[in-house]
């Protein structure tokens, strides 16, 4: 927690979206130097909102008396909403200029925070993580490409890859600074349903109205044009590629689904650690070991991603499932860790390849698929368990919810091996 579709920006899809663009960039200039660092700013803060409400849940829940499979359902909501904008407006920027699209995105995340602050009740927090969604799948896709675009604009000779690294910044760390920031202010700040809320909602305002020192990167197109949603498809000659791919990103997004949506819960009631601020920095140590992870291996080949996703991801895995069952509170923190690199490599493997694989004709299509297999990733397994705690007891609720992920990472490796394999024979 970027158009083509996008969820967390990686440096394949940045550099993506500025090889598929088709704009020209103006000769560098400190003015979009400056601007570079405002929509990195804007987009690291609004990103960080959408990841505010993970260490909240617990006291909605004590608030409004409801329990981990509502949880689960409003977080559900949130990657919903990401998924449906970027399958209908994730493209827009493409066409109407990256200043008129990401304007509305950070407007739908205010209003989300007026919602937050002036409503507790469930539906009014369904309603608004799914506003907030919808304003987060149209901000990552045009972020992403206006960060590139200005780079490019201001150090024309340049390496790429500061753009990327600065993309991934902004987005996967910047969703994980949302919970830890969130966390300590409900901790020490007071008021804890508002205080994050409003903190948020100011700088996503400031931010915005700095927009308009940003250089517009989209020149104006006399071309006829017609709406259609982002198209999704996936070629018959990739579809195995693809489904290793999506499977590893399914599960990938299930992680981070699980530590900003139940593991907070887990927190508090099984570990008995009440702390909104521990909540939010475990949350932290997911994403934050994912953006790091992404950027100190963005010259890596698919193949090696793909080698350290599958091995770091089940570890992992492992160590939450053993976490919760010990009751550990050390073991869960390292398990955050361990599973944000083996998410973060995994899922920036799964970009690569589909990358690499789909024709360049086809690749934004196939990568629609993708992310919106993720952004289903991030939503149904924890669902899953969160019904099924509803009748089960914890231990082997998460002992199934652990072996599924696994199980599915072993059909994963399996095909991995068997798609490069043929491609190296082809």
């Amino acid at each position: 927690m970027s158009t083509t579709i996008t969820p967390p920006a990686t440096a394949q899809t940045t550099a993506l979206t500025a090889q598929t663009t088709g704009l020209t960039a103006p000769t560098g200039s400190r003015h979009h130097a400056r601007g570079f660092w405002l929509v990195a700013f804007l987009f690291a803060v609004t990103m960080a909102f959408a990841g505010a409400p993970a260490p909240l849940y617990v006291l909605y829940a004590k608030e409004d008396g409801f329990g981990s499979l509502a949880v689960t359902v409003i977080f559900a909501a949130y990657a919903v909403g990401v998924a449906v904008s970027l399958y209908l407006a994730g493209h827009l920027s493409d066409r109407f200029g990256r200043r008129q699209v990401l304007a509305p995105a950070v407007l739908l995340n205010l209003v989300a925070a007026l919602m937050f602050l002036t409503w507790h009740q469930l539906g009014w927090l369904l309603a608004a993580r799914f506003v907030s969604g919808l304003g987060i799948g149209i901000l990552t896709a045009t972020a992403t490409a206006h960060l590139t675009e200005l780079h490019r604009a201001a150090r024309p000779e340049a390496s790429p890859h500061r753009a990327a690294a600065v993309g991934t910044a902004a987005n996967i760390g910047g969703i994980g600074l949302g919970p830890l920031v969130a966390g300590f202010l409900a901790e020490y700040a007071g008021r804890p349903l508002y205080t994050p809320y409003a903190v948020f909602a100011f700088l996503m305002l400031a931010g915005l109205l700095a927009l308009v020192l940003v250089p517009e990167t989209v020149g104006p197109t006399t071309d006829e044009w017609r709406y259609r949603p982002q198209r999704v498809a996936v070629p018959p000659e990739v579809r195995s590629g693809f489904v290793a791919a999506a499977m590893l990103a399914f599960v990938s997004f299930a992680m981070f689904g699980f530590f900003t949506s139940l593991a907070p819960s887990f927190l508090s009631g099984t570990l008995h650690h009440g702390s909104h601020a521990l909540a939010g920095a475990i949350s932290f140590s997911v994403f934050g070991s994912a953006a790091a992870a992404q950027v100190l291996t963005a010259r890596w080949a698919p193949s090696r991603l793909y080698v350290t996703g599958l091995v770091v991801l089940p570890v992992g895995l492992v160590l939450v499932v053993a976490a919760i069952l010990a009751a550990s509170l050390p073991l869960i923190a390292v398990a955050g860790v361990v599973v944000g690199v083996g998410a973060g490599t995994a899922f920036k493997a799964a970009v690569a390849s589909v990358i690499e694989l789909a024709a360049p004709a086809a690749r934004g299509e196939t990568l629609a698929g993708l992310f919106l297999v993720s952004y289903v990733g991030m939503s149904l397994p924890v669902i899953l368990l969160g019904v099924l705690l509803q009748w089960a007891p914890l231990d082997p609720s998460i002992i199934a919810f652990g072996a599924l992920m696994l199980v599915l990472l072993a059909v994963a490796a399996v095909l991995v091996t068997t798609s490069r394999s043929r491609v190296a024979t082809v």
